[in-house]
């Protein structure tokens, strides 16, 4: 099915208030966070993007390793005001081996791993974001079609209010105002109907935009509340343990220490060894005869380099180097304040979300009694068609308000998870197959290819007498402030979604004069 034809069907459906039939099943959020997890592009550009990362180490490992060269060339030479010509040819394969770096290679080691380590929480975030926009596209279809629901319901209730107004104007019981009344009610509640047909539609282009494929037959989504802490305390210690902007931003400070180390290695000597076995011949007169007759030489050397004067080159890399690991302490600190703003934010949105929740499930109850009250009382005189139309207009807008609140209660929830670094596959999913970001890098690092059995002896002695990498910042805990958890803001005890909203109960037919 192309891309076009299945939007018009999804717009139809949407517009028609009638969920796709494309599944044969139900759908749960499982089974849509798995499918972004293997599908969704940002995911796996993220992914490429790691892995390209990972090859950074064996590129830094090259510098402990040894490299071979190939040179040859052939020269004919007519050389003006001379008979004879000069022929010469020549090739040789060198080994360069070295032996000290004075730190560099150890140093930019240090730093790629570092990157690589950087790069995974980096992938870790991406993770947790893409996860978090399918559990909010879940949740605002399935709140979308349940307002739908909610909204036709009150069309139906609104359209039988007009028709009875109409049969007790058809006898004389009640004036032209009264079935105009209900006639201005019915033509909005079929507006607001449009609109949140119209709402679904968007909430299932942004659910196939997030997961892959348009939602059908949508399961009520599980509670989280197993997996979040006790108290806000607990919130905020394991968002500075786990969160991945934060070791991120650690990862980042670390691999910017080992370049200022790198830095301060460029002052320091670098010792080499060099192995050449060259053949090579030469004729004059030109007889051609130059490729018959060689010569064998092999050479071997060891050099030895020490900086004296760069004209202010490496004290500027040190001094660059030094004021990119400052920014990227402070990045640091600013890091830890934002994610302990981030749980702060989402834990308060909770109990906010908790706590109108409540009250709107004790606001639906009143309604409905309240709607019965009022349809009861105008059989009987005591009650005007416009008493029964706020009535129903009312317990409309409370249950639409406590879809709503069920909507923010559980985004919240996902919220604080994500800001807690446990919005992840392995957590919300654990039976589906898990990319291992860790064992990718783990084996790209240890390929066998350039590596020589002289590696490790020469990255131990490349780092002797090698600037020191450092220590990273400590770190100071957060002063928080303690958020009391009430009664009514614990989660609750299900464990699956919230069962659906009552039905407007329907309008009687006019009473006998």
């Amino acid at each position: 099915m192309s891309n076009r034809l299945r939007a018009c069907l999804m717009s139809a459906a949407a517009m028609c208030g009638l969920g796709l039939t494309g599944a044969v099943h139900a759908e749960s959020l499982a089974d849509a966070i798995a499918l972004a997890y293997q599908t969704n592009p940002s995911l796996q550009a993220q992914r490429a993007t790691q892995r390209a990362l990972d090859e950074s180490v064996v590129q830094a490992k090259s510098g402990f390793r040894p490299s071979v060269n190939l040179n040859a060339d052939a020269t004919d030479s007519n050389l003006p005001g001379i008979l004879s010509d000069r022929n010469s040819s020549s090739g040789s394969v060198s080994v360069i081996q070295p032996l000290y770096t004075g730190g560099r290679a150890s140093a930019q080691l240090s730093a790629t791993q570092a990157d690589v380590l950087t790069g995974q929480q980096n992938l870790r975030r991406v993770e947790s974001n893409v996860l978090s926009m399918v559990v909010t596209a879940y949740v605002d279809v399935r709140r979308t079609q349940e307002a739908v629901r909610i909204s036709q319901e009150n069309v139906a209730v609104l359209r039988r209010q007009l028709e009875e107004s109409q049969a007790r104007f058809d006898v004389g019981d009640v004036t032209r105002t009264d079935v105009a009344q209900a006639q201005a009610r019915y033509a909005a509640a079929q507006s607001g109907l449009s609109t949140t047909q119209s709402n679904l539609g968007i909430a299932r282009a942004n659910y196939t935009a997030v997961v892959g494929q348009s939602p059908g037959e949508l399961e009520p989504e599980p509670s989280l509340a197993n997996l979040l802490p006790l108290d806000v305390d607990k919130a905020f210690s394991g968002a500075q343990a786990n969160s991945p902007q934060i070791l991120a931003a650690e990862f980042t400070e670390q691999a910017s220490r080992a370049r200022v180390a790198q830095a301060k290695a460029m002052l320091r000597p670098s010792l080499s060894f060099r192995e050449t076995f060259g053949y090579s011949a030469s004729e004059l007169g030109g007889k051609g005869n130059q490729f018959g007759n060689y010569t064998r030489s092999v050479t071997s050397s060891v050099s030895g380099s020490v900086p004296l004067f760069a004209g202010g080159l490496n004290a500027s890399a040190i001094r660059q180097a030094t004021e990119r690991n400052n920014a990227d302490r402070l990045t640091l600190e600013s890091t830890r304040r934002t994610v302990i703003q981030s749980v702060t934010q989402a834990w308060n949105q909770l109990l906010g979300a908790r706590s109108g929740m409540i009250s709107n499930q004790e606001q639906v109850r009143a309604a409905i009694l309240a709607y019965e009250g009022v349809r009861q009382e105008q059989q009987v005189g005591l009650r005007t068609t416009l008493d029964v139309l706020n009535a129903a207009q009312e317990l409309s807008n409370a249950q639409l308000q406590l879809v709503g609140s069920r909507r923010d209660e559980y985004v919240a929830t996902a919220a604080v998870l994500s800001a807690m670094g446990l919005l992840e596959a392995k957590v919300l999913t654990p039976k589906v197959p898990r990319y291992d970001a860790v064992a990718q890098s783990k084996r790209t690092a240890d390929t066998l290819m350039g590596w020589a059995p002289t590696e490790t002896v020469l990255h131990l002695i490349d780092k002797l007498g090698a600037p020191a990498i450092g220590k990273g910042p400590a770190i100071i805990p957060i002063a928080t402030a303690s958020v009391a958890v009430t009664p009514q803001d614990k989660p609750p005890p299900e464990t699956a979604g919230p069962p659906p909203l009552p039905s407007i109960p329907e309008a009687a037919g006019p009473a006998p004069r």
